[in-house]
């Protein structure tokens, strides 16, 4: 009898938190395949983290929002099984979905501040969720809440209680969002691309969390992202999956370092190292853009405090000639968008000046500042955001040089030329944004920003929220648009893997101001600042040797 209870203890505590048992979703009638995922089988158990790894379209997000219960609408499970804690999720009603979700498994998204509500402080959002699944009184709602916000790391706890999310950093956006997940302790916690919009250090904090939070509770995660340093950092077993087939599984070590398929190598191939690419030396010439001790102030006020005021950027200065890059990094609110935004006048500049072709720009008012358009252009991180749904992408493209005086005709036949120079087909121009994948709408923005036949590129993190292999095209793509129009590229980012590959020259922004500056090879392989050291340090999965092809 002692023998029998043992055995069917053991055999509880080795079944899974989660297993998928062939799952098979349909798409739409007229998508571009049948399946948006067939036949994936894998299990999660507590205690364990399991990577879902893949490029864009691959269907990790599909069978996350599948096991939550959060399926989009027009798809439908037409085989196998999704068993939380043995129960099966694709047969439970709506209202026990409602009951599941948050206390049994609950999910961290992307980008928490379209997760978050705008309208509700903090502490008030993450105290909904005790008010939903528990009995507890105001008092103790609050204090839980106070507890958990301690419990990641979260500074000041009552005042991040109180405080919108729009008055947070990214990262602590996301502890508030990791904290609402965790405060009811589920046995299953998905991942979504949590770390992916994050700088590197934020990044090592966020995964450090998440890697302790789930070692304390013994809670299973399945986390799913395309950058393979965080699978390096924190994955136990990974699942490669590509247009919604299960291509590999294993553990960590076997997949990153022998795997057995041609596609897994193939995305192993695109991982950027922190190496400095050998890049040729730019001429010399006359600066396209000349930036001379640009600040940028703000002040905010909130009565009865006094006024706050935060320099966001101090005293920057650099020149930028015909064919070189200078890539501006740093971590998040070290004043690299902003400083961007004024030099592409987007936002008026405390003081300083900017000089465009030996102009002055830097206080030019909306009319003088015409010829300046055409001469600056940026691409932005989120080309779904930058792109007019209800337009077809032909018209968002020709729209810049119909402005300026273009003849319609003779606009759109140079957008099917930019189509062709960004690797797309010129029939492409009269499909919507969102008949694309996020790396051909990210095409697309660099064709609309080339059509006004700009003489400086700012890149504003173009490529953070890309897949591994996507990233690299769009790397290649640039280098290939400078050399062929010798334009001037202004690259903002916070990943310096990205950083070295596409870079001349190197500016390290810290609070505002710059710590460092040189030669990209120089500033790599030997930094002079301590910071620059840390940002190094901090970038995921650095030292893992990562199977490469011969």
């Amino acid at each position: 009898m002692t023998s029998m209870t043992t055995t069917s203890s053991s055999n509880a505590a080795a079944a899974p938190v989660l297993s998928v048992r062939d799952l098979t979703i349909t798409l739409p009638h007229g998508a571009d395949r049948p399946h948006a995922v067939a036949n994936i089988s894998f299990d999660v158990h507590a205690g364990k983290i399991v990577c879902l790894l893949g490029e864009s379209g691959s269907g990790k997000s599909v069978i996350a929002s599948t096991v939550m219960g959060l399926m989009p609408e027009g798809l439908n499970a037409t085989g196998g099984q999704v068993l939380l804690a043995g129960r099966d999720v694709l047969r439970c009603t709506p209202e026990e979905m409602r009951r599941i979700r948050g206390a049994q498994a609950a999910m961290v998204f992307q980008e928490p501040m379209t997760a978050l509500n705008p309208v509700m402080s903090c502490g008030a959002q993450v105290e909904e969720v005790l008010a939903q699944h528990t009995s507890l009184g105001r008092a103790g709602r609050r204090a839980r809440v106070l507890e958990i916000f301690g419990h990641v790391r979260l500074p000041e706890p009552e005042r991040i209680y109180a405080s919108f999310p729009h008055q947070l950093s990214g990262g602590q956006r996301q502890r508030i969002v990791i904290a609402m997940a965790l405060i009811l302790k589920p046995a299953l916690l998905i991942c979504d691309e949590p770390t992916t919009a994050l700088d590197v250090t934020t990044q090592a904090e966020i995964l450090k969390l998440i890697r302790e939070l789930q070692s304390e509770n013994g809670t299973a995660v399945l986390f799913i992202t395309h950058d393979f340093g965080v699978v390096a950092e924190i994955a136990d077993e990974v699942v490669v999956l590509q247009l919604g087939q299960m291509i590999e599984r294993g553990s960590k070590e076997q997949v990153l370092t022998a795997p057995r398929e041609t596609y897994t190598r193939s995305l192993l191939d695109a991982v950027l190292e922190l190496e400095p690419a050998d890049r040729p030396e730019v001429p010399y010439s006359y600066p396209l853009l000349e930036v001379q001790h640009l600040v940028k102030t703000y002040e905010s006020r909130r009565w009865p405090a006094k006024p706050r005021i935060v320099q966001a950027v101090s005293d920057i200065s650099l020149r930028l000639h015909a064919g070189e890059t200078i890539g501006i990094v740093g971590e998040s609110g070290s004043g690299k968008s902003t400083f961007a935004r004024c030099v592409a006048r987007l936002i008026e500049p405390t003081s300083g000046d900017i000089f465009s072709d030996g102009r002055s720009v830097a206080k030019a008012g909306v009319r003088d500042l015409y010829p300046f358009r055409k001469v600056v252009q940026v691409v932005f991180q989120d080309p779904y955001r930058s792109l007019n749904p209800r337009q077809n992408v032909g018209e968002s493209i020709i729209e810049g040089p119909v402005n300026f005086g273009v003849p319609r005709a003779q606009a759109w036949a140079e957008a099917e030329e930019l189509m062709r120079l960004v690797r797309m087909k010129p029939e492409a121009l009269q499909r919507y944004p969102s008949e694309f994948s996020g790396g051909q709408r990210q095409r697309i923005s660099i064709a609309r920003a080339l059509a006004c036949k700009p003489k400086v590129l700012i890149a504003d993190e173009a490529v953070s929220a890309l897949d591994v292999s996507v990233q690299s095209q769009i790397l290649r793509l640039l280098d290939d648009i400078q050399r062929e129009l010798k334009i001037g590229i202004l690259f903002i980012t916070h990943d310096l893997r990205v950083a070295s590959r596409i870079c001349d020259r190197v500016v390290v922004l810290h609070r505002g101001k710059v710590v460092e500056e040189g030669v990209a090879k120089d500033l790599f392989l030997a930094p002079q600042s301590d910071y620059t050291r840390t940002l190094m340090a901090a970038a995921p999965g650095r030292g893992f040797r990562f199977a490469r092809s011969q």
